[in-house]
């Protein structure tokens, strides 16, 4: 029998230490914690959990630090601890207490699950609701949209002439990508009294 620990952060730039303490604390060794660095919505998604799943077998256990960091939604959950049942895996999660080797654990891991899901949606209500305030109050969000460079004006001529080629103007544009340099260029011809394609 062997014991596995599974360890997730939503992204590259968060911290897992915390998870891998509690790991180390109950003696899984290192090869058979895996950690995986990504949103949890969607299992198949998740590369370290399925090879997770493909590597236990019958007598052996995953240990979780929280339900949160194995399934985002209650679907979720109760269909990979049903996958670990079907090969007479156990799962443990350590901050609900749950063992799904008791009637207890099984049902402690529906509620929570559960609840797991109601407290998502509830993030994500009050998310849109910010957006929707910040656009009532004429607030933009996401990145600034970015603005041609001071010298796009001189820019265009030498790529109109041929002095100057397209991926070199597009570097000196900061980098942008030819579908930013176009839309660009079809603003400046309109601002001068031309077309898009640049007829009068």
């Amino acid at each position: 029998m062997n014991t596995y620990g599974y360890i997730r952060v939503s992204s590259a730039d968060q911290n897992e230490d915390r998870q891998l303490d509690a790991m180390h604390a109950l003696g899984i060794s290192a090869n058979r914690i895996y950690t995986e660095k990504q949103s949890g919505k969607r299992a198949a998604n998740r590369p370290r959990l399925q090879a997770l799943m493909a590597a236990v077998k019958a007598g052996d256990s995953v240990t979780v630090e929280s339900i949160s960091r194995f399934a985002r939604n209650t679907k979720d959950l109760l269909e990979l601890v049903e996958q670990l049942a079907a090969k007479g895996v156990e799962f443990i999660s350590l901050k609900e207490n749950i063992d799904t080797t008791t009637p207890t654990g099984k049902f402690m891991l529906t509620i929570f699950g559960a609840v797991a899901e109601l407290e998502r949606g509830y993030i994500l209500q009050r998310q849109a609701e910010g957006i929707a305030a910040a656009k009532r109050r004429g607030k933009h969000l996401g990145r600034p949209a970015k603005k041609p460079p001071t010298n796009f004006k001189t820019l265009v001529k030498r790529w109109e002439r041929k002095e100057t080629p397209l991926p070199n103007v597009l570097t000196e544009c900061g980098r942008v990508s030819p579908s930013t340099f176009y839309k660009w260029l079809a603003q400046h011809r309109i601002a001068r009294g031309f077309g898009r394609d640049g007829t009068p």
